[in-house]
Order: C-alpha cells, then structure tokens, then sequence
C-alpha cells in the first residue's frame, strides 16, 4: 500500500510560480508510475503530468510548457513546478501512483492509478 502526502500549494497571484511536493511511503517513487492530477469544482478529474519508471514524462495539452514533473529517488518525493500561472489553473492537485505496466495511452487517465494523496489547494488570482 503506497501513501501519498502532497504539499506546497497555496493562493498566488497569475504569472506567479508553485512547487508541489508529493512524499511517498510504503513505495517507491521511482518503481511505479507517478501523475499529477488537477480536479475544479464542478469539473472532473484532469490529469496534468505523469513520470514513467524509465523517466519519460507526460502532459496534458493545456499544461505544456508551463509545468514539469520530476521525482527524487533519495528522498522518495514527486515534483510539479508550476510556472506561469492562469487563474484556470485554480484546482485542488492530487498525486497518485500506478502499477508501471507500460501502457502510455492511458497514463493520464486517473482510472489508471491506485493510490491518491488527499489533495493540495492551488487558488490562482488575476
């Protein structure tokens, strides 16, 4: 059972920048296949960015270029900086962990992943 905290969102002004943290437990980071997820009221489940084992990342279109995924095997933490921030990046940020079966179409879809952290508020401001 992998558990999954996040930390570092907050409220920041458009244009500003964030660091979201995601501690792993009970897992390695570098042994499954690590996203970030974004979810707005009243909307679904988005997925934003995800690392693969091999360390091959991905992103969602509306995300490119402004935000990158990374993780630290030492401290078994997943990263996403956030530059360039848009008030329509205003979402609670989840992190998750799936099997690392390689199936890359699918590795934006929360369908694909098992364990969820609770969640880390991100209010953009214009």
């Amino acid at each position: 059972q992998v558990q999954l905290v996040e930390s570092g969102g907050g409220s920041v002004q458009a244009g500003g920048s964030l660091r979201l943290s995601c501690a792993a437990s009970g897992g390695t980071v570098n042994r499954h296949l690590m996203g970030w997820f974004r979810q707005a009221p009243g909307k679904e489940r988005e997925g934003v960015a995800a690392v693969y084992i091999g360390g091959s990342t991905y992103y969602g279109d509306s995300v490119k270029g402004r935000f990158t995924i990374s993780r630290d095997g030492a401290s078994n933490t997943l990263y996403l900086q956030i530059n360039s921030l848009k008030p329509e990046d205003t979402a609670l940020y989840y992190c998750a962990a799936g099997p690392p079966s390689w199936t890359p179409a699918s590795f934006l879809l929360a369908s694909r992943y098992e364990y969820w952290g609770q969640g880390t508020q991100v209010t953009v401001s214009s």
